[in-house]
């Protein structure tokens, strides 16, 4: 039994523009429904969602038939928790909070099984096709695509020894962090933060790595893809699902 290819990452090495939504409700159900929507790619967050392993290894399942690749962002750049979401299955990662390149080097070491890193081995798990993959200890290497997040002005400092960091496939862009880190916070849109963002994308593109970001502005995110974001969240199912609610409701009561 062959390796799953992992469609993001490979579309990511050819310059390919991917679009994602974020998912935030922590639902097989939800996951299945937004895998055949068309997207890209599919954001199952624990960071700032209730979301715990059995339930990202349903919702992993229920993306396994649709169009997007599932990436996971683990609640912190822990090895840990990191290993776990790994074994049950995730091929690509979204790591939260890398500050320096050091952190950038611990993220790595966590998905890679030494000499290259730490991980923890199995060959039983999901992620293995429970024993079926032959040779997955060497091999598992190369279908995980890992991100981190760049979201402090400290981090954006030294964005280009992050993004230099064998192994790293991407840097994702945290717009409410960075806001907040440049004192403009709950205001992604100031002038001060787009310019960062817009600077952010530069310096990355010319290091030849992919950049992402997350807006649920459809503007923004056009003109995020504009600058030469590769990997861009246009919203999240909690707010395509809170404004639509929202409006249906206000037709009908007002």
């Amino acid at each position: 039994m062959e390796l799953q290819r992992n469609a993001f990452k490979a579309g990511l090495a050819e310059g390919r523009t991917q679009i994602g939504l974020w998912s935030s409700l922590c639902s097989n159900i939800v996951a299945e429904i937004l895998g055949d929507c068309g997207f890209d790619w599919i954001l199952l967050d624990t960071e700032h969602s209730p979301n715990e392993l059995p339930g990202l290894v349903s919702q992993m399942q229920a993306l396994a038939r649709g169009t997007a690749t599932p990436i996971v962002r683990p609640a912190w750049n822990d090895a840990v928790l990191i290993k776990r979401i790994l074994d049950a299955g995730a091929q690509s990662l979204l790591i939260p909070f890398v500050q320096n390149e050091a952190e950038a080097r611990a993220a790595v070491a966590a998905t890679r099984y030494p000499p290259e890193g730490i991980r923890g081995i199995t060959t039983s798990g999901r992620a293995a096709r429970f024993g079926r993959v032959p040779n997955y200890l060497k091999t598992a290497a190369s279908q995980i695509c890992l991100l981190v997040q760049v979201e402090t002005e400290a981090a954006l400092n030294d964005i280009e020894a992050i993004a230099s960091v064998e192994g790293i496939d991407g840097v994702f862009i945290g717009p409410s962090d960075l806001s907040a880190s440049l004192g403009h916070l709950g205001n992604s849109a100031h002038p001060v933060v787009q310019d960062a963002m817009r600077d952010a994308v530069t310096r990355l593109t010319k290091l030849g790595k992919p950049a992402g970001i997350l807006t649920s502005n459809e503007a923004e995110a056009r003109r995020y893809l504009e600058w030469g974001y590769r990997f861009v969240a246009v919203g999240s199912d909690l707010g395509v699902l809170t404004r639509n609610a929202d409006a249906l409701a206000k037709a009908f009561k007002s």
